[in-house]
């Protein structure tokens, strides 16, 4: 990536609501199509809706089958997006926002700037025996 790019930034949230604490970030995902974060939370969904309670199940399953649509209409028109569902006492929430990716120094070889090679990789630590 040599200039910027849209994207999505994606965020997995959970919070237990019977707790006053905050939020905990559990999975962020960088997307470059509607595509790909329409599948992000959809396999998400479908792995954890064998565990769910069944208003939890059901939920998932609704946005399987219609939410789906209307997230990712709202993708196409670049406007940020939430799926929730809570299951018992947890809310878990996945957090989509449209962004520009920047471009930064790659890792590959030719990207490196020339101080890169400046660094030597350190000898393996071997553990001394006792005598």
């Amino acid at each position: 990536m040599d200039k910027p790019q849209r994207g999505y930034w994606c965020e997995c949230w959970t919070e237990d609501l019977t707790e006053e604490t905050r939020p905990v970030l559990r999975a962020s995902f960088d997307a470059y199509s509607a595509p790909q974060v329409d599948r992000w939370v959809a396999v998400a969904l479908r792995t954890i809706s064998p565990a769910l309670d069944p208003d939890a199940s059901q939920e998932a399953w609704e946005w399987l089958y219609d939410g789906r649509i209307t997230t990712r209409k709202a993708l196409l028109r670049a406007e940020p997006c939430t799926v929730a569902l809570t299951r018992a006492r947890t809310r878990i929430t996945w957090a989509i926002r449209p962004v520009i990716f920047l471009p930064i120094a790659q890792r590959q070889g030719s990207g490196l700037p020339s101080c890169a090679y400046d660094f030597t990789a350190m000898e393996p630590h071997t553990p001394q025996q006792a005598d």
